[in-house]
């Protein structure tokens, strides 16, 4: 669960900087920079739908006090 966590986070963190690329690349005119940022978004909502749900089934432990 850690390790796909970690490589969604990395593939968030290439998506964004590829939306910054083609910000730059395309002085703000193209579709590939908002396509990136998209991109972005859905991993960011994917990332917290399997963390929420693998919190809820217990694969992520909650903490304890």
């Amino acid at each position: 669960m850690k390790t796909f966590a970690v490589l969604m986070l990395l593939a968030i963190i290439v998506s964004l900087f590829s939306g910054l690329f083609f910000l730059y690349r395309d002085r703000g005119t193209g579709a590939r920079t908002a396509k990136a940022l998209m991109l972005r978004i859905g991993l960011s909502v994917a990332l917290f739908a399997v963390l929420l749900v693998g919190f809820r089934i217990g694969a992520i432990p909650g903490y304890s006090q």
